[in-house]
């Protein structure tokens, strides 16, 4: 569809009801996958190429195939929605579980009997009030209908869901810490391996998928995975939530074929630009990701090609940066956000996080020195993936790391003028 979904809901009091669901189509998909073994249902997502929409782009249906299978594996197994959407930018998982809850619960369900789990829980951000509204009303519903308990549809499949809502912080978004949290405990990221498909919550296998991500699943099941590959324009399955935010005519959400250009999301869909205001670069997937530049406007947005490009897909929702926006500021805002939502777990994170802030808001204020760049640029490698005990840290490096490609120029004008050039 190309109109945003905050179209499609009418009022702030409206979701899909179970009735309303079932007109479209729902747990249509479902009826099917139980009629088939649990194999058989992995195979079908592994075909489509769904990949994780949650930020990663692994392959989902090979994600569930690691989950141990067999009677002498240890039960019971879990099966949980990251609905914990905190990336800066980000905002695609709220509107489907405001709109459409049932989608993501015939998805979960599903999920969970391909790798036969027995408990499934949402775990979802703290400020989604609605959301949460909207999810506890659709598993009473999928209860009182069958699609929740004993013997589902008359199947020997039988599943408990749960809500919990999550008491915050950005690290509960990693899936690991996420189980930690899930389990009561301080949120900080696990050592693995183990993976969570092997020793997840409580130590029993689990597997943890993005909201998006299963969203795609009835339809997957219902359709097949040939239906969903040929939605995209890559080999890439399915369709894609792009959003856009900053100062373009129309910011918003869009489910677009995966693959569709950068150029065509920003100058169709979003706009372009607003009156007086000129595109610099663009953080393609959120918060924690490299930026993009004009030189990279007709890059298709899927994983591979966003990947050559020097930058991940990440979420899809695009943070567009203008000519009259201080590259510097905006990169101090976003590092003193990761600063302040580091668990603490490991040095690198801990204490690097806070120093480039405090670097950042120096240059920023015009009390930088030349050679804070070079600590800048010493910090994204000190930081790099496989330096710390979880992505947060590299993540947070990406949009400097690139900034400092993209657009020295401007650290450098702080730093010889005293002053934020930007200043009214």
């Amino acid at each position: 569809m190309e109109k945003p979904l905050t179209e499609h809901i009418k009022n702030d009091n409206t979701w899909l009801s179970l009735k309303e669901y079932k007109k479209v189509g729902g747990y249509e998909g479902l009826q099917k996958a139980l009629k088939l073994n649990p194999e058989e249902v992995t195979n079908i997502v592994k075909e489509s190429g769904l990949k994780g929409r949650g930020g990663a782009g692994f392959s989902t249906g090979t994600k569930w195939s690691f989950v141990p299978m067999g009677d002498d594996v240890p039960t019971p197994k879990y099966f949980i929605a990251n609905g914990d959407e905190m990336e800066p930018g980000s905002f695609k998982d709220r509107l489907l579980l405001e709109g459409n809850p049932h989608q993501l619960i015939e998805g979960m369900i599903i999920g969970s009997y391909a790798i036969q789990a027995r408990y499934s829980y949402v775990f979802l951000r703290w400020a989604y009030h609605h959301a949460a509204k909207a999810i506890s009303s659709a598993i009473q519903e999928a209860y009182e209908a069958g699609y929740l308990g004993q013997n589902i549809l008359g199947s020997k499949f039988n599943l408990d869901m749960s809500l919990h809502i999550s008491v915050g912080r950005y690290i509960c978004g990693e899936e690991t810490a996420l189980l930690n949290a899930l389990e009561g405990k301080r949120a900080n990221p696990r050592t693995k391996p183990p993976f969570p498909v092997v020793s997840g919550l409580f130590g029993k296998p689990t597997v943890v998928n993005n909201v998006e991500t299963l969203n795609n699943i009835p339809h997957i099941l219902n359709k097949g995975a040939e239906w969903f590959k040929g939605l995209s324009k890559t080999d890439e399955g399915g369709t894609k939530l792009y959003g856009a935010s900053g100062r373009v005519k129309k910011p918003g959400l869009w489910e677009l074929p995966l693959g569709t250009t950068l150029r065509e999301l920003l100058e169709v869909h979003a706009g372009g630009m607003q009156d007086g205001y000129k595109f610099k670069g663009v953080l393609p997937g959120g918060g924690s990701t490299d930026f993009l530049t004009e030189e990279h406007l007709d890059v298709p947005m899927d994983y591979a090609s966003v990947g050559k490009a020097g930058s991940r897909l990440g979420t899809g929702t695009l943070i567009v940066l203008d000519d009259k926006t201080c590259t510097v500021g905006m990169l101090q805002n976003l590092e003193q956000f990761f600063a302040q939502e580091s668990c603490g777990w490991c040095t690198p994170c801990r204490e690097g996080l806070p120093w480039t802030a405090k670097l950042l808001d120096a240059i920023e204020k015009g009390k930088g020195k030349m050679e804070d760049l070079d600590t800048l640029t010493f910090q994204t490698h000190y930081m790099a993936p496989g330096n710390t005990y979880c992505a947060l840290a590299p993540g947070a490096m990406e949009p400097l790391q690139s900034a400092l490609k993209y657009f020295k120029t401007d650290f450098e004008k702080h730093i010889h003028e005293h002053k934020c050039p930007w200043e009214q």
